[in-house]
Parts: C-alpha cells; structure tokens; sequence
C-alpha cells in the first residue's frame, strides 16, 4: 500500500512531529507509515483523513497485490 502522507503534509506545510502531535503517536509512526513500513489502524487511517479533509482512498491507496 502506498500513501501521500509526505505530499499532504508538503501541502500543508507541516512537519511529521506537527503532524504525530496532531494525531497523538510518535514522529517515528509517522515515518514508518511515510516510508511504506507500518499500515496504520482504521482507527488512525481515519484521523490522517480528517486531519487532511480528505477521504481515506485519496491519501492511501492499494498497489497491485495489495
């Protein structure tokens, strides 16, 4: 699965600690979700949503195989 997680946070001009304080985890989830290592919960895949005002399926998307 990959993610526009870095593209947003560019957009918004944020930082990955701004955004982990936001969502309440630590800047190293963050990263990991970034780089593709760590899938986020539903639970916090929804919170990246709202935090960004934008559905799931546009900041996170299934490659093939996925």
């Amino acid at each position: 699965m990959k993610n526009r997680i870095k593209i947003e946070r560019a957009e918004k001009n944020i930082t990955q600690q701004q955004l982990a304080d936001a969502l309440g985890v630590s800047r190293q989830t963050i990263i990991a979700i970034e780089k593709g290592h760590f899938l986020p919960s539903t639970p916090l895949a929804l919170k990246i949503g709202r935090y960004f005002s934008k559905p799931v399926e546009q900041i996170f998307m299934l490659e093939e195989g996925d």
